[in-house]
């Protein structure tokens, strides 16, 4: 124990600022089944990393018996640290101090660390358990918050940011986790709102919990507006550290490599057979991605949401990897408005940070129908056609059954850059399917015979052999190499190899207008 009195006192005034809202307060945030601000720290971060920022910063407020409600540090908590050695920022909204309200300083707070991960290049994390706006500062609260806006905005594509919401999120305050890269949420416990269950109530009558108006399940299955859900704090925790295994730490950077162990020349016989024979039965992509990536890894994004399209994050020969897949199991693989919107942001995202994406393909087109029309799917199937084709990434795809009309143009075709396009023996590309086909082409024909079941079905197959497979559109050079689907694993990992030095650029320009 020291006697230098300064030193005392800052070991005091630093203990009083780890103290948050005090006891009482986070005994009632462990009631509720929350850890605090800095317990959350302790799980995401590095054993002993964390460093924190503005330890000694307090409000500024005198109205409203504010001037006798004061804590140091305020309602947040920021600071970095590292994730599996790499440098971290983080900030943590502390629920015990005034309700993690955003005040002017709690924004200043985040704004300073903001631009330290811009300038630095690393990754930052955000804690989300607020109240919203504090009310007593009136709108220099609501200026706080549009200066992270800004940062949310001008560290886009710059440097990984990523949200958990740990706690209610209203108002203005889910603003900044939607400018983010992923939101986190967890179960039962987390809430995402613009108006809460109160003020809908007096608007529109409509009564709703906060759960059925924005719990986890909700966002994760419904609105898309989560990436993750997850069961606790600790699981949301544990799965943004593992997030941030398949990230660089900015645009300048690429993903680290780990060596995996697994054979990059290891093939898989099973993968032969797993396309059923008859192409209106389904299969689970998921089964080819766990077959063809390092150990069977894979990261999924948006598992419960728009759940014909797949995307997540893998391995490939050590390398990280984006992945997008349609998906049989669910209507067919078919694309509509959420998936069309989903892979866009996906393949977006992995573009901005120098991730090289695998497409495998199975699509028998769009959704067709008034509800999908009216809603927009020209629109949306237009922002995924946009983003592969301004994505300068290394682009590897594997059609591994249909690919038909224009989904087999926006599902990273040759045509619009794809680097490497394979095809399994398995694969149907054509303008669309054989009988939709026949109807159209042999009209006539149908209607005069004798037999028109029979008529149809010796059309269907004749149009199957000629048209219905990978070699014609493999004699034109859209289709690189037909592949022996055993093969799929060595042969991308080949490929990714011999992409590692690709340069690719579009015109010069401020920014492209995706048709949002």
């Amino acid at each position: 124990m020291t006697d230098n009195p300064k030193i005392q006192e800052l070991r005091e005034l630093k203990r009083q600022s780890r103290l948050g809202g005090g006891e009482a307060r986070v005994d009632v945030q462990h009631k509720k089944g929350r850890l605090t601000a800095r317990e959350r720290l302790d799980l995401l971060l590095d054993k002993g990393s964390f460093r924190e920022l503005d330890p000694f910063v307090v409000h500024r407020t005198t109205d409203f018996g504010l001037d006798k409600n004061k804590f140091m540090s305020d309602s947040v908590v920021t600071g970095w640290g590292t994730i599996d050695g790499r440098l971290i920022y983080v900030f943590s909204q502390d629920f015990t101090v005034l309700g993690g309200s955003l005040g002017e300083v709690h924004a200043e707070k985040i704004v300073k660390l903001m631009d330290m991960a811009i300038k630095n290049g690393a990754p930052v994390i955000g804690l989300n358990d607020s109240g919203g706006a504090r009310i007593q500062e009136g709108v220099v609260s609501l200026g706080g918050y549009s200066d992270i806006f800004l940062r949310n905005t001008l560290a886009s594509g710059v440097v990984p940011q990523i949200s958990a919401i740990m706690g209610p999120c209203a108002g203005g305050a889910v603003y900044s986790p939607a400018l983010t890269d992923f939101i986190f949420m967890v179960r039962d416990s987390s809430y995402m709102f613009v108006t809460g269950p109160d003020v809908v109530k007096a608007v529109t009558n409509e009564i709703v919990s906060f759960e059925d108006l924005g719990g986890a399940s909700i966002h994760s299955e419904e609105s898309g507006v989560c990436h993750v859900a997850a069961e606790s704090e600790a699981d949301t925790l544990f799965l943004i550290r593992k997030l941030l295994g398949y990230l660089p730490q900015n645009n300048m950077e690429d993903s680290p490599i780990v060596d995996t162990g697994d054979d990059p020349l290891r093939r898989d016989e099973a993968l032969d057979t797993i396309i059923p024979d008859d192409p209106s039965k389904p299969y689970d992509v998921k089964d080819i991605i766990q077959s063809v990536m390092d150990n069977g890894e894979f990261f999924e994004i948006h598992a419960n949401y728009a759940m014909n399209i797949v995307v997540g994050f893998s391995r490939l020969g050590g390398h990280a990897v984006g992945i997008i897949a349609n998906q049989p199991a669910v209507l067919a693989g078919v694309l509509d408005i959420e998936a069309s919107e989903k892979a866009a942001r996906f393949i977006r995202f992995c573009d901005s940070f120098n991730i090289p994406i695998i497409t495998f393909e199975d699509v028998p087109g769009f959704l067709p129908g008034t509800v999908q029309e009216h809603g927009g799917i020209i629109r949306s199937g237009a922002k995924l056609l946009f983003a592969y084709c301004e994505a300068t990434v290394p682009k590897l795809t594997v059609v591994t059954r249909k690919a038909y009309g224009g989904a087999y143009c926006v599902m990273s075709s040759k045509h619009i850059r794809g680097d490497l396009n394979l095809a399994w023996p398995s694969a149907e590309i054509a303008v669309m399917g054989p009988d939709g086909a026949v109807n159209i082409i042999f009209r006539k024909e149908l209607a005069a015979a004798d037999d028109p079941v029979a008529k149809k079905a010796e059309l269907v197959e004749e149009y199957r052999t000629k048209f219905a497979n990978p070699y014609v559109a493999a004699g034109r050079g859209y289709i690189d190499d037909v592949i022996e689907p055993r093969d799929t694993r060595p042969r991308l990992i080949n490929a990714l190899e011999m992409l590692q030095n690709k340069r690719d650029t579009n015109p010069p320009k401020k920014h492209g207008n995706i048709p949002l």
